[in-house]
């Protein structure tokens, strides 16, 4: 229910709350007619009007197509997001790229950008390299009248947030790394503000926005790149856990063989099912699938052609990873209880390859008759999901409280508070 009680907190807060409201049943439901956010919200039809009258000045909604229910009634005029002078600007970090997503309000991707890195050699290199990817993208943006509101870094591994650290994350080799310091030093004064946050669980804010339209609220998503994590959506909200670390899911002792592990123990998932597994198995060393400095889209591309023709080497490591798979998602069915498991990453590329014999897999193992109920998602989104949580995360400030934002006639801007 919304706050329209003027006793329980001052009228500035109240406005504020309730425009945050509005906002986001917009950007989760839909276009809606004023009427009908008045009964979502349980709002005074002419409350939510003054509120749409004050969103539609700054610039974050526009007054849409005309709706009509029927025979019986006035039509009515719908209500939508716009919010197209500003944009979030999501930047994922992974082993051998780094990727920049830049969102408008409505999720609409303004700017895609993606260079090759490697991430696990010299850190002050990487982040020469990532804090130019973030201002050409931030000059990209204004030069078509856009404002970068605000930039999220998406990494593997542990984060303090507040800190803007990397506190560790194994495959990377970093320990310590502070990725918020380090950008803001070598972008100009006036660049965005920057925050980082983990890769998985930006990913599962991505997913959540495709899924959750159409009822699923509860899904775990599972990262799959070098190392694996998750991101768990409970009740349509990110799980972070009792100190923000929920999800570290690849480094669950699963692998009967014991693989050593970049976290330095033995038999972590992400040793059965990780990227560096797959190319283990379905190809020898020299093989240029297994050749780093190679793009990886075009090494996946290459394994997928392989099982295509029938290589029985490539068909057996795939069938291998989607055993792996099922074991673990099996595990994480039993304890969590999920809507949806979204396979993401390099699971996402091959999914036609492993979603079957992962799906009997887990079928076999959870305890639950049919899984409990839990389907199993191929992700659309591929290697984009990071990125694009990451925008999502940078645009909250505007959802959480569209009073910061002033419509200027020329432009939109937006009024940072000290």
């Amino acid at each position: 229910m919304a706050v329209d009680n003027l006793d329980v907190a001052s009228r500035a807060s109240i406005r504020r709350t309730n425009l945050g409201l509005v906002l986001r049943r917009l950007r989760s439901r839909g276009a809606r007619s004023r009427t009908q956010l008045a009964e979502d919200l349980g709002l005074p039809k002419a409350t939510v009007s003054t509120l749409v009258n004050e969103l539609v000045e700054r610039n974050l909604v526009r007054e849409g197509e005309v709706q009509r229910g029927g025979s019986v009634g006035r039509p009515r005029q719908a209500v939508e997001l716009h919010g197209r002078t500003l944009c979030g600007l999501g930047v994922e970090i992974s082993v051998d790229y780094a990727r920049a997503i830049a969102l408008d309000l409505r999720g609409e991707t303004l700017l895609d950008q993606r260079i090759t890195i490697n991430a696990q050699r010299d850190s002050e290199v990487l982040l020469d390299a990532v804090a130019a990817l973030i201002a050409r993208a931030v000059e990209s943006m204004r030069e078509q009248g856009v404002e970068v509101i605000g930039v999220t870094v998406a990494t593997p591994g542990e984060i303090d947030r507040d800190a803007g650290v990397v506190l560790f994350a194994a495959n990377m080799n970093w320990s310590r790394l502070p990725v918020v310091a380090g950008l803001r030093a070598r972008l100009a004064a006036d660049a965005p503000p920057i925050a980082v946050g983990n890769d998985a669980r930006l990913g599962a804010i991505a997913e959540h926005a495709i899924v959750g339209p159409v009822g699923i609220n509860d899904l775990i998503y599972i990262t799959g790149e070098v190392g694996v994590g998750a991101g768990i959506i409970t009740d349509g909200r990110l799980m972070l856990g009792a100190t923000g670390f929920a999800g570290e899911v690849g480094h669950m002792p699963l692998d009967p063989e014991r693989q050593p592990c970049a976290c330095g123990r033995r038999g972590c998932w992400e040793t059965m099912v990780g990227l560096s597994a797959l190319l283990r198995h379905a190809a020898d060393a020299g093989d240029p699938v297994r050749d780093p400095d190679r793009d990886l889209e075009i090494r996946l591309a290459e394994i997928r052609t392989r099982a295509a023709v029938g290589d029985k080497r490539t068909l057996a490591a795939l069938d291998r990873i989607a055993h792996g798979l099922g074991l673990g998602i099996g595990l994480l069915i039993d304890v969590l209880n999920p809507q949806a498991v979204v396979l993401g990453g390099y699971f996402a590329i091959l999914g036609d390859h492993l979603l079957a014999t992962t799906r009997r897999v887990v079928d076999e193992h959870v305890m639950a008759p049919h899984a409990g109920g839990c389907q199993l998602l191929v992700s659309t989104l591929g290697f984009t999901s990071a990125a694009r949580g990451a925008a999502q995360d940078a645009l909250e400030p505007v959802f959480h409280d569209p009073g910061s934002v002033s419509a200027p006639a020329d432009q939109l801007s937006v009024m940072r508070k000290s």
